[in-house]
């Protein structure tokens, strides 16, 4: 490995935190890659939780204080895992530190969180800011994000991205930050979630005009501490229906964003279908892409058709594993960072990149607008 050594730091040592550190430790599976990182320091209020990175020999700093993490010259780049009600603190900090930032999302509790961040990101000279979304970076997933790029839809006639999850069908699971708007935000579900849906609609340039909300509360109680029901007051599902362009044409894009999905444990979907073409894709089925065309089948004539193609382990950023193989959740974990640090580094140039700022703060106006819509029972404009 020859590339620019790079310092990584986590701030929330949860579950994604140490997903983040296991999936630096498989860098080496790049071929060619720009950067260099290495986890150098961890930070978490909870002790417990940095017993897991004093087993990683290249970290060199474990602490409770964001602040001793933030000072620490090893560390250029953070990754920043937390509730989302200490978003703007933390995120602006890091900024002003002069560290770049890989955030989580929703990119703040709510709009004015995010915007907020994003005031920081311009007084900043030098920032680089980008937010967590990784199911895109499925090999699958961008091969259906470059089939709409090569117009092979023709005119659109819709498209549809989910998020389908099922971790809270247990209605006897505890109470936990995730379920309450103090700590989640208004958006509940949208928030915690609803990036994943909306990432890639967002980078084709699909930005909703006027949007419908349907919203669910589905478990309005959970066991707290002491065991007794206690309020569970964010939307579990929630089903947005709006209006976009594509190459000027107005269109119906879906997404659904859901905590309770019965038959499903953490399933991304992407569709998009037009009157020349068509694409679909589901983690459920990593390595199959389904493409939509009108063929001739011989002895048959002219018929509508569509056709199964394996995808592959090749993601944003080429690796050691072969073609033919499939590629998983920590695959694309991997695959996000490298494009984050070959932005950074300015070594991306037309691959798929991370969400962005900009983009990360509009799914706020988009949640907003929902929720108005849902409340109201009208069509709704997002907030500029």
């Amino acid at each position: 490995m020859t590339g620019k050594k790079i310092g990584v730091g986590i701030i929330g040592g949860g579950l994604m935190g140490r997903e983040i550190a296991a999936a630096l430790r498989r860098w080496p599976a790049l071929i060619d890659h720009p950067a260099e990182p290495e986890l150098v320091a961890v930070c978490d209020i909870n002790p417990a939780a940095l017993e897991f990175f004093e087993r990683i020999d290249t970290v060199q700093l474990t602490t409770t204080d964001h602040h001793e993490l933030l000072a620490d010259p090893r560390v250029d780049v953070v990754y920043i895992a937390v509730r989302h009600d200490l978003h703007e603190r933390l995120y602006v900090d890091t900024i002003r530190a002069g560290k770049a930032l890989l955030a989580e999302k929703p990119f703040g509790i709510d709009r004015a969180a995010a915007d907020a961040v994003v005031a920081a990101i311009d007084e900043t000279t030098g920032s680089f800011v980008r937010v967590s979304s990784e199911m895109p970076f499925f090999p699958g997933a961008q091969w259906a994000v470059d089939y709409v790029r090569s117009g092979a839809l023709g005119r659109i006639v819709e498209a549809k991205c989910t998020f389908l999850h099922s971790s809270d069908i247990d209605v006897h699971k505890p109470l936990n930050w995730k379920r309450q708007k103090q700590f989640c935000g208004d958006a509940g579900v949208l928030n915690d979630l609803g990036m994943h849906t909306w990432h890639v609609p967002l980078r084709l340039g699909w930005t909703p005009e006027k949007v419908v909300g349907i919203l669910q509360d589905i478990v309005t109680e959970r066991p707290g501490p002491d065991g007794s029901p206690q309020p569970c007051d964010t939307w579990d599902n929630a089903v947005i229906h709006s209006w976009a362009r594509h190459d000027g044409a107005p269109f119906p894009l879906t997404t659904e964003t859901k905590r309770i999905a019965p038959g499903q444990k953490n399933t991304w979907e992407f569709e998009a279908v037009g009157m020349s073409g068509g694409v679909r894709f589901s983690t459920k089925n990593p390595k199959q892409v389904e493409v939509f065309a009108v063929i001739d089948v011989p002895g048959v004539g002219r018929e509508q058709s569509w056709q199964s193609i394996d995808a592959g382990s090749q993601s944003v950023w080429p690796t050691v594993t072969g073609p033919n193989f499939e590629s998983g959740f920590s695959d694309a974990i991997l695959q996000m960072w490298a494009a984050f640090l070959a932005e950074y580094l300015g070594e991306l140039g037309d691959g798929f990149g991370c969400v962005r700022p900009e983009e990360a703060a509009l799914t706020h106006r988009l949640f907003a607008a929902a929720i108005a819509s849902h409340e109201t029972g009208t069509l709704v404009a997002p907030a500029v």
